[in-house]
């Protein structure tokens, strides 16, 4: 059984002593470390390179997002995923925009917790399904924020999307999700906004952006994609876009 490197970063003796039994009780992750400020934090998360690092909004010396954009800067050349772990439900929106893997309010429920764990068990999974040999796929954790045309906000990963869709009746673009339905994003939304939010979304076609992490190899002209979205047929890619996309990832 593979077993998943932890750290906590945190300052409340109690939250990180809750925390790290719980950890103890599941055999799949090992925790490796603690620290108590966010200088201390860094030094482990360098020394350990963990897979998994739960960290406390507010520390005594810097927030938690001020350490993970000081890492994410100039230390991580590898793949960890971000559970933001705070009794401050006031910093959830800021926390998602921060690319966290995912948010654990104090004090937690074991059964909260639990569900973390299966998801990211789940997602390393789907990863080295869709890429062998990489344990995660690229930007697979960076969240983003987007719109739908009713406003509301939706969360979304990369590794969650398979393509980007645009709809010229309706005038609106639509995220083609892994086992969910379409989702439609608010009016105004552009394809080069579309491509800001990961290096992993390439234009191919007027009406396409596909997530390059899940392409597997463009045969006549068409783009065959990695499960669970091999069954798509429709990518086409355009003249405009080929030759880019042949020298960017020489295909």
């Amino acid at each position: 059984m593979e077993t998943y490197k932890v750290v906590i970063v945190d300052d409340d003796e109690l939250s990180l002593e809750n925390l790290s039994l719980a950890l103890e009780k599941d055999g799949r992750f090992s925790l490796e470390g603690v620290a108590h400020n966010g200088k201390q934090g860094r030094r482990l998360v360098e020394r350990v390179q963990p897979d998994l690092l739960f960290l406390d909004v507010e520390l005594p010396d810097m927030t938690g997002m001020e350490l993970l954009q000081d890492m994410r800067d100039t230390t991580l050349s590898w793949t960890m995923r971000v559970v933001f772990y705070t009794a401050y439900d006031k910093y959830m929106i800021q926390a998602i925009r921060g690319a966290a893997f995912d948010y654990l309010l104090k004090p937690f429920e074991e059964q909260e917790l639990k569900d973390i764990l299966e998801r990211f068990i789940k997602q390393v999974y789907h990863a080295s399904q869709n890429n062998p040999g990489e344990k995660y796929p690229v930007g697979g954790g960076q969240t983003f924020i987007v719109f739908t045309p009713t406003n509301d906000m939706r969360a979304l990963r990369p590794s969650e999307i398979g393509f980007f869709r645009y709809c010229s009746a309706r005038k609106q673009w639509e995220v083609i999700l892994n086992n969910q339905p379409p989702l439609a994003l608010r009016r105004g939304m552009t394809a080069e906004q579309i491509i800001q939010y990961s290096s992993c979304f390439v234009q191919i076609h007027q009406s396409y952006i596909i997530n390059i992490d899940y392409l597997m190899i463009i045969k006549e002209s068409k783009c065959i994609l990695y499960p669970p979205f091999d069954r798509v047929t429709e990518l086409v890619v355009s003249r405009k876009y080929k030759k880019e996309l042949q020298e960017r990832f020489c295909l």
